[in-house]
Formats: structure tokens, C-alpha cells, sequence
């Protein structure tokens, strides 16, 4: 049976991280994060890469979240397993087995890059807001305010992926922090749900969907 991987670029390495510690090599595709911003076109852009296959997959491993939707109502002619959470935040911030599907906090915003400017807030709402007319011909003040005024927290999710404790790494997550006004805490995190699934130990955190069956937004949530 052959078995693939799909990914969302902000996850790339920690796919091949836990594809390295669970001693599996399966082909990965990857989609680009810039299509979060519309999950829409998310959703048609995983379409349209998965019939593009040359040799489909018998089983396809999707290594991230329900994504605002980009999972609702598709059906495929495979098995999918998907974890049940709602992003790739909530994903990294699983360090058990417990099925919660947004563990995310109100007010807080998360880090998980492995190099600092990766995780720029202004590089952030640049990259988004051209993706999405709704923010044309605002001006970069309004456009800062309407994504970061919610937030008063900037964790760091420790995964252990990554050296989130050196001195640069933390100046560079503070300038982040200063510039929405958030103050900056790190949080617990993992690669578990990621190793649990490259390795085929799906229990109730992942939904196992047979060829035919249609995702739904309850297989995720309820």
C-alpha cells in the first residue's frame, strides 16, 4: 500500500523531523501557507495538487488542520487521515493523546519558526494581506491594527525543534512582542500528533476516513 504525505509549508520540517524519528520516508507535497489566508483556495489548491498526481497515494497522512475549512465537504478516492484539530497551532501545541481539537488561548498569538525572521509580525500581515482583496488600498497602520490589536500575548511554542532559548532567538521574538504590544511567554509543545501519524498510531485524535467518505466539519469539532 503506498502512502503519502500533505503538508502546509509552516510545517515542512517538523513532518520530516518526525518522519526521521519514527524511521519512515513517504513522498511529501507540500502547499504552499500563503492559501491559508482564504480557505477556499486552500481547499481548491489541495484539489488541484492531489489530482496532479502521477501515481496516486492508496492512503494520504494530512499533516495539518482543519484549516478554516479547507477540509469541509471534500471527498477523495483514498484513505485520509487527518489529525482532528483546527489548525497547525493547536497540532503543535498537543503534548498528549487527549482529543482537543483548539488549544489555543484568547488574545494569544504563537511562534514556532525555527529562525526568527521567519516570524516577523510586519512580514506576516505584508505576506496575508496581499493575498486578500478585502485589504487593498488600506494603509499599513489600519492593516496593523486590524491584525494585532486582538493580541496581548506572544508565546513561543517549545517543541523542542528548535533552540527557542538563545539569546537571539528570544530578542528577535521581543521586537515581535513590542511591536503588537503583546507581552512574550513560552508554552509547552510537541511533535507528538505528527509522530503518531507518520507511524500509523491513529486513536481518537485522528479521523480515519475510508475512499468515497466525505470530510465533514463535525469529523473534526464533535
Amino acid at each position: 500500500m503506498s502512502t503519502a504525505i500533505l503538508t502546509c509549508s509552516s510545517l515542512e520540517r517538523y513532518v520530516a523531523a518526525a518522519q526521521h524519528s519514527q524511521g519512515t520516508d513517504y513522498p511529501v507535497i507540500v502547499v504552499d501557507r500563503i492559501f491559508h489566508v482564504e480557505p477556499e483556495k486552500l481547499k481548491l489548491e489541495i484539489a488541484r495538487l492531489l489530482s496532479e498526481l502521477s501515481d496516486p497515494p492508496d492512503t494520504l497522512l494530512v499533516a495539518m488542520g482543519f484549516c478554516g475549512g479547507a477540509w469541509d465537504h471534500v471527498t477523495f478516492p483514498f484513505w485520509v487521515v487527518a489529525p482532528r484539530v483546527d489548525d497547525c497551532v493547536s497540532l503543535l501545541l498537543a503534548t498528549d493523546d487527549a482529543c482537543v481539537p483548539n488549544r489555543k488561548a484568547m488574545g494569544h498569538m504563537y511562534l514556532y519558526e525555527d529562525d526568527p525572521r521567519d516570524f516577523s509580525a510586519f512580514a506576516l500581515m505584508r505576506d496575508y494581506s496581499r493575498e486578500d482583496p478585502a485589504f487593498a488600498g488600506l494603509d499599513r497602520d489600519t492593516l496593523f491594527h486590524m491584525w494585532f490589536d486582538n493580541y496581548h500575548h506572544l508565546d513561543i511554542i517549545d517543541t523542542g525543534m528548535n533552540d527557542c532559548y538563545d539569546e537571539s532567538y528570544v530578542a528577535a521574538a521581543q521586537e515581535n512582542a513590542d511591536q503588537i504590544g503583546a507581552a512574550l511567554d513560552f508554552v509547552p509543545g510537541s511533535n507528538r500528533i505528527l509522530e503518531k501519524l507518520v507511524s500509523g498510531r491513529w486513536d481518537g485524535q485522528f479521523i480515519v476516513a475510508e475512499p468515497g467518505r466525505m470530510l465533514r466539519h463535525g469529523d473534526f469539532f464533535e
